[in-house]
């Protein structure tokens, strides 16, 4: 401990304030009240991500006098977007959310290409100057604990490498599923790609000293990739962002919403199916509806 009596934890993420979106929620917001449960927080995060957005307003949630160390990162993106045809200031979406148009014969090699030669992710070439990195700084600034949070999943991969090294305890933290994600199967993988993610995986859920997880259904694929007492933990809300509205400020239609990216996959056509129905029987309904989706939405 240091001498404020305070453990301290090394957060090893990918996605920081000023990145936007929803990957920086739950270790922002963790790192907000870490303080009152006796944990002092230490971030490292690359220095020039590719963020899917930017929102400036999420760094008063910054705890004050943080430590927060910012290393450069390697990323093909810069390749991609040029061979892809995007402007060097546009962003790429995750998920292969596509808001303009259908994918092309070039999106479609990019696609193969990410999947078969940057795996986990694109974020591979910051695993070894990280874990270079980490382990001088650990031995010179020691903790008491590592935590990774993916996806990216080279996240983890970094704090696998420094747990073996220095046997720290480490929590790897899985917002999203690995294989199991919706779009695995978009990769277009190879036989060999499928067995190194699925081989990736298996290795830091049996490695890590903990796991945590967002959902029971991740609790029960997770078990069948490896036996172990996985930790739920469900994303939840900061209520300093909750404002008790006015009973005339809320809403006076019957509003369904969505709040995060909806790619093709994700899309719930059976609920726009069930709507639809629903709509023809009661044509009240239909003024009476509103449907709000909070944040990108492909094209599909």
């Amino acid at each position: 401990m240091g001498t404020s009596g305070k453990r301290k934890v090394l957060i090893i993420t990918y996605y920081w304030p000023p990145s936007g979106g929803a990957g920086v929620q739950r270790w922002l917001k963790f790192s907000k009240y870490l303080r009152d449960f006796g944990w002092e927080p230490i971030i490292y995060t690359p220095e020039n991500p590719e963020a899917p957005a930017i929102d400036n307003s999420l760094e008063k949630d910054i705890p004050e006098g943080i430590s927060i160390i910012k290393r450069p990162i390697i990323e093909p993106y810069s390749v991609y977007k040029r061979f892809v045809g995007m402007k060097p200031g546009e962003k790429v979406n995750a998920g292969f959310l596509q808001e303009k148009e259908k994918p092309g014969i070039a999106e479609g090699l990019a696609v193969w290409l990410r999947g078969n030669f940057f795996i986990p992710d694109a974020r591979r070439f910051w695993i070894r100057p990280s874990v270079k990195f980490l382990k001088k700084y650990l031995k010179d600034h020691p903790v008491d604990a590592i935590v990774s949070t993916g996806p990216p999943h080279s996240m983890h991969l970094i704090a696998m490498q420094v747990h073996k090294k220095l046997n720290i305890p480490w929590l790897a933290d899985f917002r999203d599923p690995w294989t199991g994600i919706d779009f695995y199967h978009q990769l277009r993988l190879t036989s060999f790609a499928d067995k190194l993610h699925h081989k990736l995986e298996k290795k830091v859920l049996a490695s890590a000293t903990a796991v945590t997880v967002v959902s029971q259904d991740m609790v029960n694929e997770f078990n069948g990739i490896v036996k172990r007492g996985y930790k739920l933990v469900t994303n939840g809300y900061d209520e300093q962002d909750i404002r008790p509205l006015p009973q005339n400020q809320l809403d006076k239609k019957f509003t369904l919403s969505h709040i995060g990216s909806i790619n093709a996959s994700r899309n719930p056509v059976g609920l726009w199916k069930v709507l639809s129905e629903m709509v023809k029987l009661q044509p009240d309904l239909a003024s009476a509806l509103q449907i709000k989706l909070v944040g990108k939405v492909d094209i599909v």
